[in-house]
């Protein structure tokens, strides 16, 4: 179902190799992907290497990433991540999970991100609108990342994995919002346990769809799309 409703599924950080989309993911934290694609032009073009990386002038690198949010800390993780990647894997970033993880400011999440998008190895991106998405749908109870990406990735073949996570990603930010879900737009009516968390009503269900294609969204939910405002599609995703 979220295939056809979500065709568009992707990864939101523009990136054109696997230390670009290292770095967009470490500055996502906190952060909207919108947000980080702004930034991320000027400091691709300004560090194009790890060596570039893990020889920065630390208050340059902070001032490009500042907008991003917690400025120091990433700046951090972004100089030690290319020191490592420079000592210990000649400058590239391994397509290893159980490498991926050692590196400075990469914990699961942002090593299957980087797996599924950069070296197309299939994995399970447990974000925060995934973890809510797969427990407002019961698939699971489990509230670790790690336990939940298991018990998900028990139940669909692995070559899915790394869709599967866009689509939920996407449905999260789009449709399925934390405190108000927009249920009576919503393709998975029918199949949706947790029916009626938000309002139900298509008219006020509609108001609450994000993005591009936010009437297309309705549409495919059986709605007026007209009931969809136009501030509605010109919304970030969250």
């Amino acid at each position: 179902m979220l295939t056809e409703t979500h065709p568009d599924a992707h990864c939101e950080l523009d990136h054109g190799s696997p230390l670009e989309l290292a770095v967009a993911t470490i500055l996502s934290a906190q952060c909207t992907d919108k947000k980080v694609n702004e930034v991320t032009p000027k400091l691709f073009a300004r560090y194009p290497t790890a060596a570039d990386y893990a020889g920065a002038d630390r208050g340059e690198m902070e001032e490009l990433i500042r907008p991003t949010g917690f400025y120091r800390n990433k700046t951090n993780s972004l100089i030690q991540l290319g020191q490592a990647l420079v000592e210990r894997y000649d400058g590239q970033v391994p397509g290893r999970l159980a490498d991926l993880v050692t590196l400075p400011g990469i914990g699961r999440k942002t090593a299957n991100v980087i797996l599924g998008n950069a070296f197309d190895v299939p994995g399970i991106t447990v974000d925060t609108h995934f973890q809510r998405l797969v427990r407002r749908w019961e698939l699971t109870t489990e509230t670790d990342p790690v336990k939940i990406e298991h018990a998900i990735g028990a139940m669909f073949p692995k070559r899915d994995w790394t869709m599967l996570s866009h689509r939920i990603i996407f449905h999260g930010r789009r449709v399925c919002h934390a405190r108000k879900p927009a249920c009576g737009a919503c393709t998975l009516t029918k199949l949706c346990p947790s029916y009626g968390t938000g309002p139900t009503e298509p008219a006020a269900a509609a108001k609450l769809l994000k993005g591009p294609r936010a009437r297309d969204l309705a549409v495919a939910a059986g709605v007026d799309p007209e009931l969809v405002p136009a501030q509605a599609v010109q919304a970030e995703a969250p």
